[in-house]
């Protein structure tokens, strides 16, 4: 999901998993009503839009990061990254686009958006990529990825990875040397790294891994852990109050997601999130 600068309209992806084609959608977020909804490629994932809104970048099953107009709805162009394109981050100033696709030649590709939405570099990492963040200043891209339990950190003035970033408190789980490039096996499935989210005060860094979430600071060259949370649950995509005050995470296979106080860094609430919760954002109140 993905929203305007001034919170009042939502994007969506509908994956419609085994279908011909997902659909992309246009929410109110004070009505609730989809305004529109329009089909796009096979199995969208986490898309994200420009500052104005003006973009869309949708990752497609289709080896494809698709880029949609979010004026007209129309899409305009299709890049091809190979792998299966899952991930996206835009930089606060709507200039870059950064596409991780999973699988493939494990490289990030950075966009220039005004330059007709060109690839102008690779940067590669050590596996294949999860979820990623970028810092407000865009210096910092982070990375998770297949097989680590924790982070890589790519400076972005450099153009290459400068730290592999690993958390003191194990994954747990079975290691079996089949599933070693991708986690752990648990007794309720796999174990591995995926939500990933700098907090929007700059301050830290939040990375989610199976039942706990690890807190770093964003401050190199060690970016030093400072804290390990136990969730109740597998966790998955991660998100943050637009005043860094609380953390949001979904736990999927909990139908819940964790409310936690960043400045405490306790579970504040478990409220209920309908069938298996993945991503999710927060927004302020339209006026």
């Amino acid at each position: 999901m993905a929203a305007t600068a001034d919170g009042r309209t939502v994007f969506a992806t509908v994956e419609a998993n085994g279908q011909r084609h997902g659909d992309l959608a246009w929410i109110d977020a004070t009505t609730l009503r989809v305004m529109r909804r329009n089909p796009i490629c096979r199995e969208p994932h986490a898309l994200a839009a420009t500052p104005d809104a003006r973009w869309l970048y949708v990752p497609c099953r289709d080896g494809r990061y698709w880029v949609v107009d979010g004026h007209t709805g129309k899409a305009i162009k299709q890049i091809d990254t190979g792998g299966r394109p899952h991930n996206t981050q835009i930089s606060t100033d709507g200039r870059l686009a950064f596409l991780s696709p999973m699988g493939g030649s494990h490289d990030v590709f950075v966009v220039d958006i005004a330059a007709d939405h060109q690839v102008t570099r690779r940067i590669r990492f050590g596996g294949s990529l999860r979820p990623s963040a970028l810092s407000a200043d865009s210096r910092y891209f982070l990375q998770q990825i297949d097989g680590l339990n924790g982070f890589q950190v790519a400076d972005l003035r450099l153009g290459s990875v400068i730290a592999t970033v690993e958390h003191t408190t194990p994954l747990g789980g079975l290691r079996l040397p089949f599933l070693d490039h991708v986690g752990r096996l648990g007794s309720n499935g796999l174990k591995r790294c995926h939500g990933l989210r700098i907090r929007p005060d700059q301050r830290e860094i939040w990375s989610v891994c199976a039942e706990h979430v690890t807190v770093h600071e964003l401050a190199g060259p060690d970016f030093r852990e400072v804290a390990a949370i136990r969730l109740p649950a597998k966790g998955y995509w991660i998100t943050f109050a637009p005043d860094s005050s609380h953390a949001f995470i979904a736990l999927s296979e909990a139908g819940r997601v964790a409310m936690i106080d960043t400045r405490t860094r306790r579970i504040v609430m478990l409220p209920a999130a309908g069938h298996q919760p993945k991503r999710n954002l927060v927004l302020r109140q339209p006026t």
